[in-house]
């Protein structure tokens, strides 16, 4: 049984909206406080293989065929629904079309049960059939049956399931891989969780594509860190902290699932807990996929949580074991609307291995204090190396050989400040860069000396072999990480110049003639205040020279 927690119902929407599917228009209230989720990790349908999906839907299937008949059953879609690749032969990808939402929509009514779904970061990549978001939009919401991009529903008594999908792809302001949460949702979530108190017996689980920052899971420091897309609205960091916050303020948060990262349920932290952590009275559960495609591991696996009024446990179906079932954890409900967790342990479950991210911790032992000068005076770091300092409100680290930017506040890993190369074999300082306070002359230094901090510090690094110093500036918003990746659209435009300028110039100078094309780019980033030289104005002060930024081969 289910019941559908109306949008409506609530002051703040997100602005697109389709008709719903008239077999989902009006389901029955629950009347029972079982219930039985099913949680898909990133689908990616390619209709030319579609065997591992077909056979992880028929697990479920005969996981609710045992269920009673008025236990509350859903099936949870946690986004990218198609292959990101040229699967019809179209020579366009099929993620995001018209063609995949439907492949999409067919597979989840399969299932037999109701079925919701959050957007991922490929679900509006139909480029080639969409010009713009809202209209790839539009065609989601539409096909798949939805009437925004978020939604609530009760799926037993007091108990919610709520999803928060990602809207933007073509207009994302770095990389459009970010997963990214519109304002409207974020308000409308915000109001969701605050007319559903645990003091009323409410219990909430939700779901979306990435994770949030400050849930503590497993993350892919190479990919999703150093590209800007590893959480929720990555790229905003005040809205990105917003979920952990929230999630902190309401005990009635049980659960929340994600999936983005192609990674198993095989590890420690793929899932994490409340207990001491201040993660309020959440547990965090990474969910992998079902194809063989897909995975970065090497295991097909979805999410199965099975609960009641008193608590549920969240498992792990295994779909290369025929659909066997793996229990993860037993969650009870405490009377003061916190969460007693019990884990399993499982071989399998060592939390050693590839793709981890480090996460700085108060007691780790790898702490440095900034006093200024040098921080690895007696040694070069290398891709061993795991430290962290404090400059300012930044908190900075080295780990496998980068210098990575962490959340202050919850020390979840942001983006890649210095590569290995950048970092290799060099020293690492942090020194004072702000005006002298008590020296300080307004008429001399401008109006920065009336707020000049009482401490300004500049991160470098030193060759001392050649004598070379790198001054790492932050960026205009004070964080230090480096947004490298860019709009996904923009880049294919640029591309495209490129590749007709190579022809044109081909075309001019004949076949036989080389030619290598260059790009210059705006805005150019100097310390020079002017473009040309202040007493000759025919002397150019900063370099506009085309460059190619790409490594070769």
């Amino acid at each position: 049984m289910l019941s559908t927690v109306s949008t409506a119902a609530f002051a703040l929407n997100s602005g697109i909206r389709a008709p719903r599917m008239a077999a989902r228009a009006a389901p029955v209230m629950a009347t029972s406080d079982e219930f039985t989720l099913a949680i898909l990790g990133d689908l990616h349908l390619d209709p030319r293989d579609l065997d591992h999906s077909f056979e992880g839907r028929e697990h479920f299937k005969k996981i609710f065929s045992e269920c009673d008949e008025d236990m509350g059953k859903f099936v949870a879609s946690l986004g990218d629904l198609g292959e990101s690749k040229d699967c019809t032969g179209s020579g366009s990808l099929f993620a995001g079309t018209t063609e995949c939402f439907e492949l999409a929509r067919d597979f989840l009514q399969g299932f037999g049960e109701k079925y919701d779904v959050v957007g991922g970061n490929h679900d509006l990549e139909g480029i080639d059939e969409f010009y713009t978001d809202e209209s790839n939009l539009e065609a989601y919401l539409r096909i798949l049956g939805k009437e925004t991009a978020q939604y609530c529903h009760e799926v037993a008594d007091k108990t919610l399931v709520v999803g928060l999908g990602s809207t933007a792809f073509r207009s994302a302001k770095y990389t459009s891989h970010e997963v990214v949460v519109d304002d409207e949702q974020v308000a409308w979530f915000e109001e969701t969780i605050k007319a559903h108190p645990a003091s009323e017996g409410w219990k909430i689980f939700i779901f979306s594509h990435a994770p949030i920052i400050g849930s503590g899971l497993r993350v892919l420091q190479e990919c999703h860190v150093v590209n800007g897309c590893c959480w929720l609205n990555h790229n905003d960091g005040p809205t990105s902290r917003k979920f952990i916050e929230i999630v902190r303020e309401n005990p009635s948060i049980k659960g929340w699932f994600s999936g983005h990262f192609h990674l198993s349920h095989d590890y420690e932290d793929s899932m994490s807990l409340p207990e001491g952590n201040n993660r309020g009275a959440c547990v965090f559960g990474q969910t992998a996929v079902m194809t063989a495609r897909s995975t970065r591991d090497g295991r097909r696996q979805s999410r199965l949580v099975r609960g009641d009024k008193d608590g549920f446990e969240i498992c792990t179906v295994n779909h290369a074991k025929g659909g066997e079932i793996r229990v993860d954890a037993k969650v009870t409900y405490a009377g003061d609307d916190s969460t007693v967790v019990e884990t399993m342990e499982y071989e399998e479950l060592s939390g050693d291995g590839w793709f981890r991210s480090y996460t700085p911790q108060e007691e780790d032992g790898c702490y440095i204090e900034n006093v200024g000068g040098i921080l690895n005076e007696d040694a070069n770091w290398d891709d061993q190396t795991v430290c962290w300092w404090h400059m300012g409100d930044v908190v900075l680290g080295v780990h496998d050989g980068m210098v990575i930017e962490y959340d202050p506040t919850t020390l979840a890993p942001l983006g890649m400040v210095c590569s290995k190369d950048d970092l290799i074999g060099k020293k690492v300082a942090v020194i004072d860069s702000g005006l002298d306070a008590e020296s300080c002359n307004v008429f001399a230094d401008g109006a920065e000396c009336v707020e000049q901090s009482t401490r300004e510090q500049a991160l470098v690094l030193l060759d001392e072999e050649t004598g070379e110093v790198t001054v790492v500036q932050p960026n205009e918003d004070g964080s230090y990480w480096r947004k490298i990746v860019r709009n996904k659209m923009v880049r294919m435009k640029e591309q495209r110049r490129v590749k007709a300028a190579k022809k044109w110039a081909q075309e001019a100078l004949g076949e036989d003639k080389a030619i290598n094309v260059l790009s210059s780019w705006g805005p150019y980033t100097s310390t020079i205040g002017q473009v040309y030289k202040k007493n000759d104005l025919s002397l150019p002060a900063i370099s506009t020279a085309a460059i190619d930024s790409a490594i070769k081969a």
